[in-house]
């Protein structure tokens, strides 16, 4: 089921955090901004205060990542992530409406061992605290790679009420079926069901000179090809927000503008039929993804 009031969430993963892009994204009617302790370095709290702090009032959704430390590091322990939290709140001037564990999947490398779903229920644990203690209003989990927080399977802690997964035609369909059997697992609500680079990270690529995605959408030839792919990327899998990144106002309108077209579920359900085809037919399992 496609949601009929999607929402754009204005990413900052690769942004220069300026003003004006924040300011561009208000007027466009975008209300989300997503970010993470460690985005810009480890500065981005801090100068989204020090640049934007009258304007972040009126973005009625902030969220933030934890999780991930200097030197490529991944965290599950409860001490770190929650001192993290509150270096988020304090740095922020306020409190994110969303704290998110940040790709989890790169502690669980046995995740069918007891001790590695112990420490997983503790992360979870840890953030759900932290949403009862008011420093944040809720919580969830963001994860480029669902698969292993599949094999985990029933979980012996808190559930994550939000999940965020990558979301669009480039996205393998391993990743695509886990994101959908997660959520249905773990029950999460409609509304906290998002996607995140819609373009796999790939906005300039050739890719898009190949493929049209136009073709995914009723009516889309007046939107850009780019612009279609990321309307498509809310039905694949199906969530009802995205976040996407951009420091130029005008790409932010084009994206906005696409939510006023609607995807075509046949021909989506018709493409992923064609990616699970596709791995099936390979020698040799799609360990790239």
């Amino acid at each position: 089921m496609l949601h009929a009031d999607p929402r754009v969430v204005l990413g900052l993963h690769r942004s220069r955090h300026q003003r004006h892009t924040f300011e561009a994204a208000l007027d466009a009617g975008i209300t989300s901004l997503d970010t993470a302790h460690s985005y810009g370095d480890f500065t981005s709290h801090a100068t989204l205060a020090a640049r934007a702090s009258d304007l972040l009032p009126r973005f009625t959704t902030l969220s933030t990542k934890v999780g991930f430390l200097p030197r490529g590091r991944h965290t599950l322990d409860p001490a770190a992530l929650r001192k993290t939290i509150e270096e988020s709140v304090r740095d922020l001037g306020r409190e994110p409406t969303v704290i998110l564990l940040h790709n989890p999947e790169q502690s669980l490398r046995k995740p069918e061992e007891e001790r590695t779903r112990l420490n997983f229920a503790a992360a979870c644990a840890a953030l759900q605290d932290a949403a009862s203690d008011g420093l944040c209003s809720t919580w969830g989990v963001t994860s480029w790679d669902p698969r292993p927080l599949v094999e985990l399977g029933d979980l012996i802690g808190p559930v994550p009420p939000l999940l965020m997964v990558p979301a669009g035609l480039l996205v393998p369909i391993g990743v695509l079926d886990a994101s959908d059997l997660l959520m249905d697992r773990w029950a999460v609500d409609a509304d906290h069901r998002w996607g995140m680079s819609p373009f796999r990270r790939l906005p300039d690529a050739r890719v898009w000179e190949q493929i049209d995605p136009r073709q995914f959408l009723r009516h889309g030839n007046g939107h850009t090809r780019l612009a279609a792919a990321f309307r498509v990327a809310y039905g694949l899998p199906d969530v009802a927000a995205v976040a996407v990144g951009s420091d130029d106002p005008e790409h932010i309108r084009d994206l906005v503008a696409t939510l006023k077209t609607t995807p075509d579920t046949e021909r989506l359900a018709d493409y992923r039929d064609a990616l699970r085809a596709r791995m099936r037919s390979r020698p040799l399992p799609d360990s790239e993804d």
